[in-house]
């Protein structure tokens, strides 16, 4: 084993090294006494050894690239192009030749079967923003770009839903890739068995289910539904792929696992799947595309992805071996993934893919106003706060949501703390009413009950007649109508109310805006989604090669690692 522990800054000349003997001791080395592996001989192209000459050629990561020494000065550096010789053919001029690694494609960065599978070129996903803020233009432009993205369908009316998928089929059609999210809508368990029943039926290739805190018969029939053996491989085809998006092991186990035979059970029973599917479903994990999520905008548990990362990998290790899955169960990652070196520190703990949410929420195809945008591009990494889900409003579920320039997240938790403290409307004190009215709402509770009320007799009247008859509930629903608006206003720009924009934001949007500073992805009119995702790849893939480079005993220049966004076609 070789490692070099110390050098002379700026000069790329190792001074000491240590090599671990046979019985474990460590010894120093001179870099000079290192065995080369043959000879490199130039051709119009001289070695880089000095810091601008390294800065220039290591970006060039589509060559192979050549690790040398300078016999005479001891330096190690690198080459591009030349002729590779054996030893007993040296002759002037020629460089021993320390190591050659191949070229690197941004393509190459994750797990070629995600690309293979799913028919896309790049392991790299734009997540489903709710509310249609991912929407169908984000959507199109990134399968036209060979790159897979969700439409933000969690929150929208089952119409909406069936419109979006109505324009992907139209525009993308079956020959580039796209998704649409199923999100856990545990208040509307109705809403989430419709939208599985339109996927399904219309097909849906990639499924993102997000929120889930455990298996649903909705998610379930989505992952079940068209299975069937290939009579020529003999291999279990999916018609679905289910993209699940978790941040706790627990629940990964089950997604991990396949379908509880009881709920397969009833599934069949219920018509809702053939024997066939269910049989075929016992054999294969419910997704395998498990998306760890870690420090995102939106629903997170504010995990850290380098310590929650890895067990889930052991973790899927262990159910492939428990069950005998034949193919692999893919984990990516989100959350955090605002730079290219988070990409890359992301690939390098094993990510299959990337899955990028809050960034392309500032993106020119996000459906969030440009008001909301502009908020973004401000946004610095401390910028964000975690405030009450309207969704999971009652179970205490936090998103976490844009901070600077709004007060949405404090007030919403303010309304939480008004709900857990009192029974009812009625019961709440007469001038914290005032003052929530005034404040918060902008409106009385009154009319935010009439006018919530018509909403839930169209959308599901079971919710509208349960708060009639259980004050909690109405005062659930009132708090969760400032919860929907606040979003809402966002998405529109209202200006009256700026101030109470709920913006799903995790740090990643503060990390994304400081690499930014200064190049053209600094104007958000620049911020397309297309470009934002190859120049992350491209920044992790010269990030990824520099340090590759460095383990050779290369003194890389620091500039390298901090690649800097630039127009990519």
């Amino acid at each position: 084993m070789l490692s070099f522990v110390a050098g002379q800054a700026g000069t790329g000349v190792p001074l000491i090294g240590t090599s671990c003997t046979s019985d474990g001791k460590m010894v120093l080395i001179n870099p000079r006494e290192l065995s080369s592996v043959g000879l490199w001989r130039s051709g119009r192209a001289r070695p880089a050894f000095g810091a601008d000459d390294l800065s220039a050629l290591l970006p060039m990561v589509r060559e192979p690239l050549h690790i040398v020494r300078d016999g005479a000065r001891g330096r190690i550096g690198i080459a591009l192009e030349g002729e590779i010789v054996p030893s007993d053919a040296a002759r002037q001029g020629d460089y021993p030749l320390m190591a050659t690694l191949p070229a690197l494609y941004p393509e190459w960065m994750g797990d070629r079967s995600f690309c293979e599978v799913h028919g896309v070129r790049f392991p790299y996903i734009a997540g489903e923003m709710a509310n249609g803020i991912a929407t169908t233009r984000m959507v199109i432009a990134m399968g036209q770009a060979e790159m897979l993205s969700f439409f933000g369908a969690a929150g929208l009316a089952y119409e909406r839903v069936e419109q979006a998928i109505d324009e992907l089929e139209r525009t993308l059609g079956h020959s580039a890739p796209w998704g649409v999210n199923l999100i856990h809508s545990p208040n509307e368990p109705a809403l989430e068995d419709r939208v599985a029943d339109l996927l399904i039926r219309r097909g849906v290739q990639c499924i993102s289910a997000s929120a889930f805190m455990d298996l649903t018969p909705a998610v379930v029939r989505c992952a079940a539904a068209g299975l069937r053996v290939d009579p020529a491989s003999g291999r279990i085809e999916r018609r679905h792929s289910i993209f699940a998006k978790l941040s706790r092991p627990e629940v990964a186990r089950r997604f991990m696992s396949p379908p509880p035979e009881k709920m397969l059970r009833a599934l069949v029973a219920q018509g809702l799947l053939t024997s066939a599917e269910a049989e075929l479903a016992a054999q294969l994990p419910v997704a395998e595309d498990i998306t760890v999520e870690a420090d995102s905008g939106g629903h997170t548990d504010n995990q850290a992805l380098v310590a929650l990362f890895p067990i889930m990998l052991a973790l899927r290790d262990e159910l492939t071996e428990q069950y005998g899955y034949s193919r692999p169960i893919r984990v990516g990652a989100a959350g955090g993934l605002g730079s290219p070196a988070a990409i890359a520190a992301a690939f390098a703990l094993g990510a299959a893919y990337v899955l990028t949410g809050s960034v392309n929420q500032a993106a020119v195809e996000s459906g969030l106003s440009e008001a909301g945008k502009s908020m973004l591009a401000e946004a610095d990494l401390a910028d964000v706060i975690m405030a009450p889900a309207a969704d999971m409003f009652e179970l205490g579920v936090r998103v976490q949501v844009l901070k600077r320039g709004t007060m949405f997240g404090v007030r919403a938790a303010k309304l939480y703390e008004v709900y857990r403290t009192y029974a009812s409307l009625e019961a709440i004190p007469a001038d914290l009413r005032a003052r929530l009215e005034r404040e918060v709402l902008h409106a009385t509770f009154e009319e935010i009950w009439a006018d919530t009320q018509r909403f839930w007799q169209r959308r599901d009247p079971a919710e509208a007649a349960r708060a009639e008859t259980d004050p909690k509930h109405r005062m659930a629903l009132v708090f969760r109508w400032y919860l929907g608006k606040a979003s809402r206003w966002g998405i529109d720009g209202e200006a009256s109310r700026r101030a109470d924009y709920q913006i799903w934001c995790g740090p990643a949007m503060g990390s994304f805006n400081r690499w930014a500073k200064g190049s053209f992805l600094a104007e958000p009119a620049n911020r397309g989604v297309v470009q934002i995702a190859r120049n992350l790849l491209e920044g992790a893939a010269v990030l990824t090669r520099a340090h590759q480079v460095r383990t050779y005993g290369v003194a890389v220049p620091e500039t390298v690692f901090q690649y800097r966004p630039r127009p990519l076609s």
